[in-house]
């Protein structure tokens, strides 16, 4: 019979992260997630909250600063996912550490669902925050913690949301005489569901 990990999921009501609970519970993995209490009674979260009951999912109270939470919260699951979002990318130090005391994680699969950025180049913002993602990475690695990195290009969604808000947005901006096309305007690019990229996550727990 397979049993199946538990696996407790960081920032999961955010733009990866619901996507991320919701494939985990419906593959019949022991599902939890870390929310703020804020969280719970926030009115723009209330569908997905009721999703997540729904599901079977298991809400632990607790914060990414708060440490002791977080080891509370690692203890009960054998996978950690973080979905945290960009500004919070650099704070999963605290994750790392929260892991390491803990002591009994199988894998854990840091913030990144995007370009492989040992690869990557570059440029600002992006640069900043493909350079912090690298030192996450560095930080898990010589902590000896079993990891997997997903990489899994462009989010489909938030292309959509730009093309659907440029104009709206940045109407008043937009160039009139001329634009300017980086490299040679052929470099090709890839975009992903958010469905499928949760759906490959939580296959690859067991990689």
């Amino acid at each position: 019979m397979d049993v199946k990990s538990k696996i407790l999921i960081i920032g999961g009501t955010g733009n990866i992260g619901k996507y991320l609970v919701e494939a985990s519970a419906k593959a019949g993995h022991p599902t939890f997630a870390l929310v703020r209490e804020s969280k719970i009674s926030d009115s723009k979260r209330a569908a997905i909250i009721e999703s997540f009951k729904s599901l079977g999912v298991i809400f632990l109270h607790g914060d990414l600063h708060n440490h002791q939470q977080l080891v509370n919260a690692i203890n009960q699951v054998e996978i950690v996912i973080s979905a945290v979002g960009g500004d919070l990318v650099a704070h999963q130090v605290k994750i790392i550490a929260a892991i390491k005391e803990a002591g009994n994680i199988k894998r854990f699969l840091p913030s990144e669902f995007g370009v492989d950025v040992d690869r990557a180049h570059a440029v600002e913002p992006a640069a900043s925050l493909s350079r912090t993602k690298v030192e996450i990475r560095r930080a898990i690695e010589a902590e000896g913690i079993p990891y997997t990195y997903l990489v899994s290009n462009g989010f489909a969604g938030y292309l959509i949301y730009i093309l659907n808000n440029f104009g709206d947005s940045f109407s008043a901006s937009l160039p009139r005489d001329k634009i300017v096309i980086l490299c040679d305007g052929n470099p090709k690019v890839v975009f992903t569901k958010e469905e499928d990229i949760a759906a490959y996550t939580i296959k690859a727990v067991k990689r």
